[in-house]
């Protein structure tokens, strides 16, 4: 049992992560404290959303989408826009950005599908597509008064706590979404065919095929499941932030795809778990929130994204070649 954590991303990531909070709380007791997790969950919880769609992504074919933010920024403004307008409550909010998220993903499917385009260089091309039209029919305007279903939506907390200023803060419904998610990544992924469908064409796309794998329909799902997560991911940003600035969320694809590598995805596909990604994610939440604590800098957390982005490729550059040169050794010796 032993041999097999330690043999696993995970085991090592979640070692890091315990340390990390270790040396943060001696630094500042504060860090450790319910007030302080329950805004660093809440905080993360849209990147952790996001991150479950870029797992897909990454296990079926390595290489990222990156036009998944531009999706959530689109989403993020015409929900609001249309609540402004027609009204509504906050379900048919989230309905309504996962089901519009869905068909713009779906679109960055077929296309890399039919036309065997990288999965790159697609969307780099709809993130300023989607993007470029945002700017191109709102002008750039800010929405700064989001109807009150978004505050009340935020507002609801669970364990509600005072704090020593007065202010009430609890565990909202935002990590709860983050937690469904992870547990829906879970699910597809472990327990049923269209998973292990991810999983074989992120390691050979033409055996998944010759074994009766429908490759379109599978990676029109993954597709269309990070635009859902980003629709959803969308809500759940401006229920926090109470204001819509069109360009707030575009830039954060970097740090997404970032704690997904570092959960142990790997850039050449067919790898990759959700507990390493919840925990990739937590890493990089636990490490912007002790540098805030702890009153360093914000650019050397940029910098460490980098850092971290670097040595997750070369780690997993390095496995793939030794995975390699083991199967030329053994063809040789046989």
């Amino acid at each position: 049992m032993w041999r097999r954590l330690l043999r696993q991303n995970e085991s090592y990531l979640a070692v890091l992560v315990l340390l990390l909070c270790i040396l943060i709380t001696i630094a500042n007791p504060s860090f450790l404290t319910f007030e302080n997790i329950t805004e660093l969950l809440a905080g993360y919880s849209m990147i952790g959303i996001m991150a479950v769609g870029t797992l897909f992504v990454l296990i079926l074919g390595g290489t990222p989408d990156v036009s998944f933010t531009a999706i959530a920024q689109v989403v993020e403004y015409a929900v609001v826009v249309m609540t402004v307008a027609w009204g509504g409550n906050i379900l048919l909010a989230i309905l309504a950005a996962a089901l519009m998220g869905a068909i713009m993903g779906l679109a960055n499917g077929l296309i890399i599908h039919h036309f065997r385009v990288p999965t790159i260089i697609v969307t780099i091309a709809t993130f300023n597509i989607y993007f470029g039209m945002l700017y191109v029919v709102t002008g750039g305007k800010l929405i700064n008064g989001v109807p009150e279903m978004f505050r009340a939506f935020s507002a609801v907390l669970f364990f509600p706590s005072v704090s020593k200023i007065g202010a009430t803060y609890g565990l909202t419904l935002h990590p709860l979404i983050w937690a469904g998610a992870l547990l829906l990544g879970w699910l597809i992924l472990r327990r049923t065919f269209l998973g292990r469908s991810i999983y074989a064409m992120g390691g050979n796309e033409t055996a998944a095929e010759r074994v009766g794998i429908n490759t379109l329909m599978t990676r029109v799902f993954v597709f269309a499941f990070v635009g859902l997560l980003s629709g959803v991911a969308a809500v759940v940003h401006v229920s926090i932030v109470q204001s819509v600035v069109p360009n707030i969320i575009v830039g954060k694809e970097l740090e997404v795809i970032a704690a997904v590598v570092i959960g142990g995805a790997s850039v050449f596909g067919g790898k990759g778990t959700i507990t390493g990604t919840f925990l990739g994610v937590l890493l990089f939440a636990i490490l912007n929130n002790g540098l805030t604590l702890l009153s360093i800098s914000s650019y050397w957390y940029n910098v460490t994204i980098g850092v971290i982005i670097t040595a997750a490729i070369t780690i997993s550059a390095y496995q793939q070649l030794r995975q390699t040169r083991s199967r030329v050794k053994v063809k040789v010796e046989a």
